[in-house]
């Protein structure tokens, strides 16, 4: 079995963080959402993966994967041009799989569980599709599915505005050589793209075997900043205490991990709270549900359930439920109360 990993796309419901990077690259416990599929697939045992990228973003995903040698796989990037679709993506990938099964695993999804379980189930039912799926409180933002009273599964809906079932498609997809068929038949639908959903149900009508699974962990889709922090929270309910550099004159409670070179002078630290390497934090109380890039500097701050990148620097601001890209700095006189911001790489906030 060969993947197929998803790293296009504009990522618009993360701006402005997405100006300047993949919404796959955005950390999560500080390492991107993308690495964690790939060390999925990784596990599961497959190594041989193709990354659809796209042109405005596809050359930093290339510089973050590398050779994949650190994922344990082996990396061909293939273009996409414009995002034409789910299905476009996956007809994209059909010379590198060259005739053997796939995986298709959307990479800005996190999922808990991992794919081990499910590539295991295909491999012994052998259909020729696999879904996984999971309830959701709101099925109309994704693909829903229609199972019969055996658990079949027998119509798929895109986004539907009156969802019949609560029960998600997962951004997790199996198939065997012959959904080529279904990917060549299907047609643009209204909104203009190839869905994988169309692919799918074709297959369904042509009786076809596609098989249901229910997702047995949690599961984000990150594609907005809310639901990038609850992923964030998931990730570090797993936390364990790990202090690498220094803690001075601090109170920790909860599960805390401070990194190499970091420097941390009387603050309270409540966990989970993930800080990187060569940060320096004075005065100022962390957390809970709070990730610390590499380098940054924080002074006189509180922050709470946020998620800070790289060489951040804020003094005297009080933050919770904030998004922090790269470089920005945040400071000068800050408002008595506490401020949920979205800030972008290199942006500056002079209070």
């Amino acid at each position: 079995m060969k993947g197929v990993v998803l790293a296009g796309g504009a990522g618009s419901r993360l701006r402005p963080i997405t100006f300047a990077m993949s919404k796959q690259l955005v950390p999560v416990a500080n390492q991107p959402i993308l690495f964690y599929g790939l060390y999925d697939l990784a596990e599961a045992g497959i190594t041989d993966v193709a990354i659809i990228i796209s042109p405005e973003t596809g050359q930093e995903i290339r510089d973050a994967v590398g050779d994949g040698s650190r994922f344990g796989i082996k990396p061909e990037f293939i273009l996409q041009q414009s995002p034409d679709g789910l299905a476009h993506a996956l007809q994209l990938a059909m010379p590198f799989a060259d005739g053997d099964s796939v995986l298709m695993y959307l990479g800005d999804n996190l999922v808990r569980q991992g794919v081990s379980d499910v590539v295991r189930d295909f491999e012994e039912h052998q259909p020729n599709a696999q879904i996984l799926l999971a309830e959701v409180p709101n099925p109309s933002a994704f693909g829903v599915a229609q199972l019969d009273e055996d658990g079949h599964v027998y119509q798929l809906l895109e986004k539907p505005a009156d969802p019949p079932t609560n029960l998600a498609l997962v951004g997790v997809y199996l198939f065997d050589s012959s959904v080529i068929q279904a990917l060549d038949a299907i047609e643009p639908s209204p909104r203009g793209e190839l869905e994988i959903t169309d692919a799918i149900q074709y297959m369904i009508d042509a009786g076809q075997r596609v098989r249901a699974s229910m997702i047995g962990g949690w599961w984000k889709d990150t594609g907005k900043k809310e639901d990038l922090l609850h992923a964030s929270e998931l990730v570090l309910e797993t936390l364990r205490t790990s202090l690498k550099g220094e803690v001075i004159d601090s109170r920790l409670r909860g599960e805390v991990q401070v990194g190499v070179g970091s420097k941390i002078v009387d603050c309270d630290l409540i966990g989970p709270v993930v800080i990187g390497s060569g940060v320096e934090i004075e005065r100022s109380t962390i957390g809970p549900n709070t990730t610390i890039g590499d380098g940054c500097r924080i002074t006189d701050a509180v922050i709470r359930r946020s998620i800070l990148m790289q060489e951040v620097e804020i003094a005297h601001w009080r933050l919770r439920d904030s998004l922090v890209g790269h470089r920005a700095s945040i400071g000068g006189s800050a408002p008595p109360a506490f401020v949920e911001l979205t800030v972008g790489e290199r942006s500056e906030i002079i209070g």
